[in-house]
């Protein structure tokens, strides 16, 4: 198993169990930490998300919808 995966798998469960002013202290250190990510570290990062949610859509059962179904489909949902 690959050390982080191993390390976030027994400290997500563990903040997960602090009482809840903790867990908001620990949420907001952890989002304050990503603000000093460095311009190399967020084009990472968004490129691994762009390439989860391509993974998600090319793998889901509305991947194959063009853009006009699901354009019908929204203006018959706004009529």
């Amino acid at each position: 198993m690959h050390k982080r995966i191993y390390c976030f798998q027994i400290v997500a469960p563990a903040a997960l169990k602090l009482v809840l002013k903790d867990r908001a202290r620990l949420a907001g250190k952890l989002l304050r930490s990503l603000e000093d990510l460095s311009e190399e570290e967020n084009e990472m990062i968004w490129a691994q998300e762009a390439e989860r949610r391509d993974a998600a859509w090319s793998s889901s059962a509305d991947g194959d919808r063009t853009a006009e179904r699901v354009l019908r489909g929204a203006r018959a949902k706004l009529k």
